[in-house]
């Protein structure tokens, strides 16, 4: 997997296609949100892409500097295509994921928003139940955190 991160206005036109098709077929379709995945918060966020040697986005998350929405750095909007499940993009994923966090900004804690179905996975990156469980469009999520190293 090839990775790109950026922040929103050096996305190119193609790239910025690609990411809002792919949230809105996994977010929106898939899972049967009906909610405003556009947000507002994509140009104040860096991107992180994860494209296939075909020129496929296989791989995508958003990621929120600290004091933007929270004190943290935010991972949000994790998503793996469908194409590509199955084969360690979404453990490759989130490995890049945290990596450019640390790097970008280092001395912060991660914050993530986690479908309560994958607290497991996450916690193999770290992660720890920050929070109490809660439902966000009819799906149980549980906020997790990554402390300072």
């Amino acid at each position: 997997m090839n990775w790109t991160c950026v922040p929103f206005a050096e996305l190119t036109v193609q790239q910025l296609h690609d990411v809002l098709r792919l949230r809105a077929e996994v977010f929106v379709v898939e899972q049967h949100c009906v909610f405003l995945e556009i947000d507002g918060l994509d140009p104040l966020t860096w991107h992180l892409l994860g494209v296939g040697d075909d020129g496929q986005l296989l791989a995508y998350t958003r990621l929120i500097p600290p004091g933007v929405k929270a004190p943290d750095a935010l991972i949000g909007r994790v998503v793996t295509s469908p194409a590509a499940r199955g084969g360690g993009s979404g453990r490759a994923l989130m490995a890049e994921s945290v990596a450019r966090c640390e790097a970008l900004w280092p001395g912060h804690a991660i914050t993530l928003h986690a479908q309560a179905h994958l607290e497991r996975f996450y916690a193999s990156f770290g992660f720890a139940p920050s929070g109490e469980p809660y439902v966000e469009d009819g799906i149980p999520h549980i906020e997790m955190r990554k402390p300072l190293p």
